[in-house]
């Protein structure tokens, strides 16, 4: 399959329109219409049929992996980069990271968690911290972008925000199944998803009061604080927020988990970052 026509069928199931895509992708807008083939698409209006829908759920991971392989193999022949660039979440970035980037050259990039493994699988980042619920001492669980090798790099209890006021925020500990019904602030770029706590409860519930699309972990702190819904954090991120209370969650049995990913061998900032990350774990 010509990755040419594929990225072509995607950008025209994508913008619904063949002279759209043609102008996006600096083709003519018969040359786009050659490409497609007639089983995929649909011409007026412009939609995928049952077939082009199939292709679609393929398509992503498969060009996913064609820009990766590209970005592995330019790394592989390109000279050693000096600086050194980190992609993560906002709640992998705690002190201990922090405290080991270097002094100087490094770009760091706070991205949404499905964001990180296709950035380094892409080469726009040498390294990238992803993190999630998990038990204690096991893996996060990540879609297969690209060969990239992953460590992990620390975990810690997680805990419950809840406002000084709330009922619940004189307990010693929480147990999710308890909080099924609680109004929750759905924040899947700063905090942990609510998709996370649903799979680890094994059941539905944890509707969203408030649905918050930033990445600053303080502004959803300061929500859950002003009442406008429960949140679950790493300990370090929950403890000490005005207004607040981290109540630790006791059941299930559930740690907040930073995971290293990179792709290929690191060289210069980015290996020795490695280093210091893994020597204590």
């Amino acid at each position: 399959m010509d990755p040419h026509l594929l990225r072509t069928y995607v950008t025209v199931a994508r913008v619904a329109s063949f002279s759209e895509a043609a102008r996006e992708l600096g083709y003519t807008q018969s040359a786009v219409s050659q490409h497609i083939a007639a089983p995929l698409l649909t011409r007026r209006p412009v939609a995928p049929t049952a077939a082009g829908e199939r292709l679609l759920e393929h398509a992503g991971p498969l060009l996913l992996r064609l820009d990766a392989a590209r970005a592995d193999v330019v790394r592989m022949v390109g000279a050693p980069e000096h600086g050194l660039t980190l992609a993560a979440t906002p709640t992998a970035l705690g002190s201990r990271t922090l405290a080991a980037l270097p002094a100087a050259g490094v770009t760091l990039r706070v991205l949404a968690r499905e964001e990180i493994l296709a950035v380094v699988a892409q080469g726009g980042a040498e390294l990238g911290l992803v993190d999630g619920l998990t038990a204690p001492n096991d893996p996060l669980r990540h879609l297969d972008v690209a060969p990239l090798t992953t460590y992990g790099v620390g975990e810690e209890p997680v805990c419950v925000l809840l406002p000084e006021t709330h009922p619940l925020a004189r307990r010693d500990g929480l147990r999710l199944a308890d909080l099924v019904d609680a109004r929750w602030l759905d924040a899947p770029d700063a905090g942990l998803p609510l998709a996370h706590l649903r799979r680890a409860n094994g059941s539905g519930g944890f509707r969203p009061a408030l649905r918050y699309e930033g990445t600053d972990v303080r502004t959803l702190a300061a929500l859950a604080a002003a009442g406008h819904g429960l949140t679950l954090l790493p300990r370090a991120a929950a403890t000490g927020v005005p207004g607040a209370v981290a109540v630790p969650l006791v059941a299930p049995r559930l740690v907040h988990r930073t995971e290293l990913v990179h792709s290929g061998s690191p060289r210069g900032a980015a290996a020795a970052l490695v280093d210091k990350l893994l020597e204590r774990v």
